[in-house]
């Protein structure tokens, strides 16, 4: 399959900061390619890199081949971080505003059904809620009908059952051959979108590949989660097992040996108050190669899972 998007040992420094430190990637026609890092990582940066709204200080990005500024516009699609559309005009007179900068373009009624606002089409924009403005700036990138769409943190400040409509409007445009590009603060998002995740940090690369591939080669092993008062040493050897503020984490256990924990705790009469067993996933991997607590933290939309209830 033909690169659609392609960095080579792509260095940009602003002053003193370096924000991209020799980065080297390649992304499929068609593929989604989700990129998660810490805030400052240079995510922006490399979008910007990739979409020509930047040069890069050394290295080079090529899309469909070419130089990023010599690509034809309308082959491009982008959804940055911040976009703030004149307020004053309502979803559809913003889209067709959006439509008429270009000389074929998608009908605007079938963007707006495709974002969830056919019913919203005649509110301005100022008055449409916070989520409802974000799906009116997808639709913005969409009324082209690009071959390779970027989208800067999409789904921000939209609700659950928003979000959710645009990632089905994101796998829509995949299998319609749509190359994206997406940096996404939520784990889950990655999780569920992406053909393969990239991880920035400090502006290195340091890990690429498909969710699944990099939960099991980064993620570390499924674990068990005590909550009790009781220390490590209370139980029987032959776990694995740290005390945390949020208990007992016995490392290492399947769901079989689930059993075995249980009946150790109770012949040590050690008293607890839950068990919670989980399976490592996207963010432990987040967590793993950046130490990024805090924003793995307010990234991940995910809970560990009850003993006997479903994931």
């Amino acid at each position: 399959m033909a690169d659609a998007l392609v960095a080579e040992q792509v260095r940009k420094r602003y002053g003193d900061t370096t924000a991209l430190d020799g980065v080297s990637l390649s992304v499929d026609a068609g593929e989604v390619f989700a990129l998660i890092g810490p805030n400052g990582a240079g995510k922006t940066t490399l979008v910007r890199a990739l979409t020509g709204t930047t040069t890069p200080d050394e290295g080079r990005v090529r899309v469909h081949g070419d130089d990023p500024a010599a690509v034809d516009r309308s082959r491009i699609g982008l959804l940055p971080q911040s976009f703030d559309p004149p307020s004053r005009l309502t979803a559809r007179e913003l889209l067709r505003y959006y439509a008429g900068l270009y000389d074929e373009t998608r009908a605007v009624d079938d963007v707006l059904d495709e974002v969830g606002l056919a019913d919203a089409d005649d509110t301005w924009y100022e008055n449409l809620s916070g989520g409802q403005q974000r799906r009116v700036c997808v639709g913005a990138t969409l009324v082209n009908d690009p071959d390779v769409l970027f989208l800067d943190e999409p789904t921000t400040g939209i609700d659950p059952a928003g979000r959710r409509a645009l990632w089905s409007l994101v796998e829509d445009l995949a299998a319609g051959g749509t190359t994206v590009f997406l940096t996404t603060h939520y784990m889950a998002e990655a999780e569920h979108l992406a053909d393969r995740v990239g991880l920035l940090a400090d502006g290195d690369l340091v890990a690429v590949g498909g969710p699944r591939a990099l939960v099991a080669e980064h993620g570390g092993r499924s674990r068990l989660v005590v909550e009790t008062d009781a220390p490590a040493d209370a139980v029987a050897d032959g776990f694995a097992v740290e005390e945390t503020d949020a208990g007992l984490v016995f490392d290492g256990i399947d769901p079989a040996d689930i059993g075995d924990v249980v009946a150790a705790l109770e012949d040590r009469d050690v008293a607890y108050e839950s068990l919670a067993w989980t399976e490592p996933d996207l963010e432990d991997v987040y967590l793993r190669l950046t130490g990024d607590e805090v924003g793995a933290a307010t990234a991940s939309v995910g809970q560990p899972v009850p003993v006997g209830g479903e994931r």
